[in-house]
């Protein structure tokens, strides 16, 4: 799978409040994605327009984690003296 083919982590799916909009979120559910907050929602003139962000779960523990080692080698060059950085 080349890169242009590989999933997103995330993705912004938008349109109109419709049941086409509803089979598109419904898809992405299928695929693994979850939901990202809650739907946003506008007016476009008579028409309604929603936005629901959806990310892939393991994208967001790999990136958790390597958060979590960036904090963790932060921490290993720093030494801390209970009263601030030594």
């Amino acid at each position: 799978m080349s890169a242009d083919e590989a999933p997103l982590a995330y993705r912004l799916i938008t349109g109109p409040d419709d049941r086409s909009f509803c089979e598109r979120i419904s898809a992405a559910l299928a695929e693994g994605y979850v939901l990202h907050g809650g739907p946003a929602v506008t007016a476009n003139g008579g028409t309604v327009i929603a936005a629901q962000a959806v990310i892939l779960p393991q994208a967001v523990a790999s990136s958790d984690a390597a958060v979590a080692n960036a904090v963790d080698e932060l921490d290993a060059d720093l030494e801390f003296d209970g009263e601030g950085i030594a």
